[in-house]
């Protein structure tokens, strides 16, 4: 069972920035040795629920969604079990609660859709205003 805990979330006006951050419970060497994908979804008011970032931990590789292309970057910190989703520019439609999400795959590459994804953190709110 793996545990995930996002902080990071908050208010800002267009044009800022936020970091957030997802901390796995997992043991350093577990969290590296594993076939695994951490993606940030997003969930907006009446709107589905979309992956804007994912990282393939073993080879840090990384995916977008368009509308934050060169605006987001996801990372990670194995020795911390961390990855981040920076966030610039933002715009008021960046507003949601980002979801940080987890999977082991056999594939090596990160599944888009979310009920591929296995652990689920609890959210943290983004509020973007104009």
């Amino acid at each position: 069972q793996m545990r995930l805990k996002e902080s990071g979330g908050g208010s800002v006006q267009a044009g800022g920035s936020l970091r957030l951050s997802c901390v796995s419970d997992e043991y350093p060497g577990s969290y590296r040795g594993s076939n695994k994908c951490v993606a940030w979804f997003r969930q907006a008011p009446g709107k589905v629920r979309e992956r804007v970032a994912a990282v393939y931990v073993p080879d840090d590789v990384t995916y977008y969604v368009d509308s934050v292309k060169d605006r987001f970057t996801i990372s990670q910190d194995s020795a911390k079990k961390t990855v981040y989703l920076q966030m610039n520019s933002l715009k008021p439609e960046d507003t949601g609660v980002y979801v940080c999400a987890a999977l082991i795959t056999p594939f090596d590459s990160c599944q888009t859709t979310s009920d591929a994804y296995r652990y689920w953190g609890q959210g943290a709110q983004v509020n973007v205003s104009s």
